[in-house]
C-alpha cells in the first residue's frame, strides 16, 4: 500500500484536470472548443491555483474546499471548478487521513464523518463560487450558518444535484460507471483523454446533467441522453478515434448554440480520472 506526498497528490489532481480539458466533451470547454464565456486557460489557471490548498494535509475537508475555491475566484473571477473541488477534495482527504485503507473504504469514512464545520466552510465556498441556478432554500441555505454536517446538507440537495448525490452514495456513479468505463476504454485505445470522452458520454447517456437542469429544467434531458447514446455507440464501433471527431464537432455546436453546458458530467469526469490515478497508485 502506497502513501502519497503532497506533491504527488497535486500532480495527480493537475493531470486529471488536464486530461479532462484534452477530452473532446460536446457542450463543454476543451482544447477543441472554448464555450460559455470560458477558455481552456481559465480552467488550467484554476487547476494550478487550487492544487495547493486542495492537497494541504493540515486543512480539514471543509477548509480544502473553501480555500481551493477562494484561490480560484481570486485567479479567474468566475466559477470554473466548484463541482470539481467538491468531488476531488474528499478523494484527496481520504488517502491522506486513511492511508492504510482502500480508496473506497477511506472515502466512505471521510463522507460519513463530515462535520458542521465542514458544512460551513463548504457553504462559504459555494456562495463565493456563485454557481448558476442555485436560488434559495428553506433549510440549510448556503447564505446561512449550517446546523447539520456536510453529508446531511448534501443529502438535502441530492435530488437536484448529482455532485451532492455522490456524498450520499459514496461515489457510486464514479466507481461503478466512471472508473469501469475509463479503464475499459483506456485499455482499448491507450489514450487517457479519449477514455475520458467515453466516461463523459456514458454519464450523460444515463443521467441528466444537474448543471443543465438547474438552468433549464428537464426539457433538454431526454434529447441529450439520446445524443450521448449515439456517441457511445460510435465510440464502440470505430476503428480510429479520428472517425468520431466530425460527430463531436456537430454535437458540440448543437449544445453550445442552445447554451447547454453539461458541466456536472465534466466535473464527474475529472473526479473519475483522479480516482483511477489514486487507485492505480495505491496498489502499484
Amino acid at each position: 500500500m502506497n502513501t502519497f506526498s503532497t506533491n504527488q497528490l497535486e500532480q495527480f489532481y493537475l493531470q486529471a484536470c488536464e486530461i479532462e480539458l484534452q477530452a473532446f466533451k460536446p457542450g463543454n470547454v476543451s482544447i477543441y472548443a472554448d464555450g460559455h464565456d470560458m477558455t481552456v486557460e481559465d480552467f488550467r489557471r484554476s487547476a494550478r491555483v487550487s492544487a495547493t490548498p486542495l492537497c494541504d494535509k493540515t486543512y480539514s475537508l471543509g477548509e480544502k474546499i473553501y480555500y481551493s475555491i477562494k484561490a480560484t475566484r481570486d485567479a479567474v473571477g468566475c466559477n470554473t471548478n466548484l463541482g470539481i473541488i467538491l468531488l476531488c477534495a474528499p478523494l484527496v482527504h481520504a488517502v491522506q487521513i486513511y492511508p492504510n485503507d482502500t480508496l473506497r473504504v477511506a472515502l466512505s469514512k471521510v463522507l460519513n464523518n463530515t462535520t458542521i464545520d465542514d458544512a460551513n466552510w463548504a457553504f462559504r465556498a459555494i456562495a463565493l463560487a456563485s454557481p448558476a441556478g442555485m436560488g434559495t432554500v428553506e433549510e440549510q441555505d448556503i447564505t446561512q450558518s449550517a446546523t447539520v454536517t456536510l453529508q446531511v446538507a448534501m443529502n438535502m440537495a441530492c435530488e437536484k444535484d448529482r455532485v451532492a448525490l455522490q456524498y450520499i452514495t459514496e461515489y457510486k456513479d464514479i466507481f461503478d460507471l466512471g472508473v469501469l468505463s475509463y479503464t475499459t476504454h483506456f485499455n482499448r485505445w491507450g489514450k487517457q483523454s479519449w477514455a475520458a470522452v467515453a466516461v463523459y458520454a456514458e454519464l450523460l447517456s444515463q443521467f441528466p446533467d444537474s448543471h443543465i437542469e438547474r438552468k433549464f429544467g428537464s426539457r433538454y434531458s431526454a434529447g441529450i441522453s439520446t445524443m450521448m447514446r449515439e456517441l457511445c455507440e460510435k465510440l464502440h464501433s470505430v476503428d480510429t478515434l479520428e472517425q468520431v471527431k466530425p460527430l463531436l464537432y456537430q454535437m458540440d455546436y448543437e449544445l453550445k448554440s442552445q447554451g447547454l453546458n453539461p458541466g456536472t458530467s465534466a466535473d464527474l469526469t475529472v473526479a473519475t480520472v483522479l480516482a483511477v490515478f489514486l487507485e492505480c497508485s495505491l496498489y502499484a
